[in-house]
């Protein structure tokens, strides 16, 4: 109830941890190359959310690819690695992410 009452208030259409997880993501500079719902540079956010969405283990996975970078998953475009994200914000930056559904 608190959620739906503060995205009202704020008028943002979304609940304050989703807006919040969204300025981690822009803050690490996650929204260069990717977008909630649409590709960019780089997959969706629902799009990345769906693949893993059975992966028990995708938090670490794809918290692990956040710091690290990776590449050859979703084309020829690697990620580079974000030495700037610390492991803690990398979970919460996954989880957020595969919550994206």
């Amino acid at each position: 109830m608190k959620r739906v009452l503060l995205s009202v208030v704020l008028g943002l259409g979304v609940a304050a941890p989703a807006f919040a997880d969204l300025a981690l993501a822009t803050s690490k500079n996650c929204m260069s190359c990717h977008a909630v719902e649409r590709k960019v540079l780089g997959p969706s956010f629902k799009d990345v959310a769906a693949k893993y969405k059975d992966d028990k283990g995708a938090v670490d996975t794809l918290a692990s690819k956040i710091m690290k970078g990776g590449s050859g998953v979703w084309g020829p475009v690697p990620m580079p690695a974000n030495n700037q994200v610390s492991e803690a914000d990398a979970k919460k930056l996954a989880a957020w992410v595969l919550s994206t559904k």
